[in-house]
């Protein structure tokens, strides 16, 4: 089967009720296994492929998700398009749990995770330009949804990605903070990365979730599930009318990002 978007679903979002006419497939990519089989179905007309991020039972760490053979599973499936939900920490006062950031730009701080497709084995570097690691022209449609809908969100943020599975020191949120960084995550890098390598669209949905630990209380796991909980539906309706409203073609050139990328 084949599919035009990609859904790499994040804490609280599994849900194969989303698609119609479902279906599991089983991928085998040169990197191994993806994080989970994947569900392709129907949304608005369109083929979907879903793919749990951390696995349907959210049962693989941060750093041990297989992000390489995750992005080129959705690839061989045809996806040119990838929303990306996530849950974040906020690291501004004015960014509140419950709303959804669209980043738009990240700081890596993950130092344990392969980051390009072209290592060793391939006997030739890569090196791709993530100036602007989003798709402007995906972001744009889903900004203008959550418009429609009247969400609470901020356009745009820059996401810190942290290697995880554990949360943030009160030193570090606050460092990060004097970084600009207005959120803090463990999962945007390298997934963004690698769909900007494999010429694939690729956008991020950020729910906030908490303020981290610079403003109160230590964050809990908890916190983030109910959170998350009440607010999933808007990112489910986020994803159904993008789907719905993205055209066909798109001219933003994330197909040709590898042209000028080898030496």
């Amino acid at each position: 089967m084949q599919a035009e978007f990609g859904v790499i679903g994040g804490t609280g979002l599994y849900d194969p009720n989303l698609l119609k006419n479902i279906q599991e497939v089983t991928v085998d990519t040169p990197y191994g296994k993806p994080s989970d089989s994947i569900t392709i179905g129907e949304l608005n007309g369109k083929s979907v492929a879903f793919l749990p991020r951390h696995g349907k039972k959210h049962t693989i760490r941060p750093t041990d998700i297989n992000v390489r053979a995750n992005i080129c599973a959705l690839k061989k499936l045809g996806v040119k398009r990838i929303l990306a939900p996530s849950t974040v920490g906020s690291l501004r006062e004015d960014y509140h749990p419950g709303e959804i950031v669209f980043v738009d730009q990240f700081i890596d701080r993950t130092t344990r995770r392969e980051q390009s497709f072209y290592t060793a084995a391939e006997a030739k570097v890569c090196h791709i330009s993530v100036a602007e690691p989003m798709c402007p022209e995906l972001r744009k449609i889903i900004i203008n949804i959550a418009k429609d809908m009247k969400l609470k969100m901020h356009e745009t943020g820059t996401y810190v990605c942290i290697e995880g599975p554990r949360f943030s020191s009160k030193a570090e949120s606050k460092m990060y903070r004097q970084w600009c960084a207005d959120v803090v995550g463990m999962t945007l890098v390298p997934e963004c990365v690698l769909a900007r390598e494999a010429e694939i669209c690729y956008a991020s949905i950020s729910t906030v979730t908490d303020y981290d630990v610079w403003k109160e209380h230590a964050v809990s796991v908890d916190e983030i599930l109910t959170t998350m909980k009440n607010n999933v539906e808007n990112v489910k309706r986020i994803i159904a009318e993008t789907v719905a409203r993205t055209p066909i073609e798109l001219s933003c050139g994330c197909n040709s990002a590898l042209k000028g990328a080898f030496v």
